[in-house]
């Protein structure tokens, strides 16, 4: 779905230019990347209006199809952050489309969902019922927090009595305020269980997702800006369109390493302030790795960091230097200015890029490590190996 203008790029790629100038649209994940629960993500929205000032469009593409696009601008608004709803695309809208392109018009619809399921319905022409007695064509599936068992058993007797069935999204969680809560993925799971049916998903990372965010945003050159490495950076590798990982919501650093290559972000940043920095390109070659002001060896099979000879390393904190108080990946490692040092200088995740390089490139190669240094960088404090296959 990415145009021919906007070139495949590699993980950890890098540009000496910031993201804004690069691409036209942020296509922008909405839980963990820009609010979380009813809060919104520290940054996020002055990051946005910088964006957009830079002249970068931000659409808001969410795997939760509760919301209609209104209420979801409506909501961003009140955090602070500039939004319409022409500017939101939700896996319902995407759910329906899907729909309205092998039904008939008027065909009756059971939707297992909320609000923003039941509108993006109608607004394809269809007819949404909550009842398997009216013999639906389809069922469609997403997340409400007020589902109950027998709207489920409603979906269950439609599915068992040959309804298609189409989920807006499988995924398991979503972030909220007081930690991570089931999904639409664990009510779909309900479903499957008691049907032995599985959906078409049309929800992130599937490609009719990616598809409507273009569709509705015109969008030439877009990035993908996300918090889920099976949702937001699997989406960006299916459709060859490049991602920005933020720390804000559900993947911290610790599960890089193990990530597989339709798991791995073309960039890294702290939050959303990511947008407005350049990006230094991780390497990897002949057991070594470097990226900005870190380095990354192989000694044997445990990966060690060292600082970067080639690189401009005033000021930096060493491996085995002490790092009390020093900014983590996961926290607060871009509270220096986003335009910050325009040569790329390290945002705090620079050893963490050289880290995910060396041992991608171990792991594509076959060869395994089982160890990692015991002095670390800031940012890879927690690292944890892949798991042995």
């Amino acid at each position: 779905m990415t145009p021919p203008s906007a070139p495949a790029r590699a993980p950890l790629s890098g540009t000496s230019r910031p993201l804004t100038s690069l691409f036209d649209v942020a296509l922008l994940d909405l839980d963990g990347v820009v609010n979380r629960g009813e809060r919104a993500v520290p940054h996020a929205a002055a990051a946005i209006e910088a964006a957009g000032r830079d002249g970068m469009r931000s659409v808001y593409v969410t795997n939760n199809a509760l919301r209609t696009p209104e209420t979801v601008a409506e909501r961003l608004t009140g955090f602070g952050v500039p939004a319409t709803a022409a500017e939101v695309v939700t896996s319902a809208q995407a759910a329906a489309h899907v729909l309205a392109q092998r039904l008939p018009a008027g065909a009756a619809v059971l939707v297992a969902g909320g609000a923003g399921l039941w509108e993006a319905v109608r607004a394809e022409g269809l007819s949404p019922t909550s009842s398997a007695d009216d013999r639906p064509a389809a069922v469609v599936q997403g997340f409400d927090p007020e589902m109950t068992y027998a709207r489920l058993v409603e979906a269950v007797l439609a599915v068992r009595a040959g309804a298609w069935w189409v989920a807006s999204n499988t995924d398991l969680t979503v972030p909220t305020e007081r930690g991570l809560a089931p999904g639409n993925g664990a009510l779909v799971a309900f479903v499957r269980a008691a049907t032995e049916a599985e959906p078409v998903v049309t929800g992130k990372p599937e490609l009719a997702m990616h598809a409507e965010s273009v569709r509705r945003s015109g969008a030439r050159e877009p990035i993908i800006v996300g918090d889920r490495l099976d949702t937001d950076i699997e989406a960006g590798f299916r459709s060859g369109t490049p991602t920005l990982l933020v720390f804000t919501g559900v993947t911290g650093p610790a599960e890089l390493l193990a990530a597989p290559p339709q798991h791995r972000p073309t960039f890294l940043a702290a939050d959303l302030r990511g947008l407005l920095r350049p990006q230094p390109a991780a390497v990897a070659a002949d057991g070594a790795s470097r990226c900005g002001s870190w380095a990354c060896v192989l000694d044997g099979r445990t990966l060690r960091w060292r600082p970067n000879a080639g690189a401009n390393t005033a000021g930096a904190n060493t491996a085995g230097a002490n790092t009390a108080g020093a900014n983590t990946a996961g926290a607060n490692a871009a509270d220096a200015d986003a335009g910050g040092d325009e040569a790329g200088g390290d945002d705090g995740l620079d050893a963490l890029r050289a880290a995910c390089a060396l041992v991608w490139s171990a792991a594509d190669a076959g060869h395994e490590l089982t160890a990692l240094a015991d002095e670390r960088p800031p940012g890879c404090e927690d690292l944890r190996l892949p798991a042995a296959r």
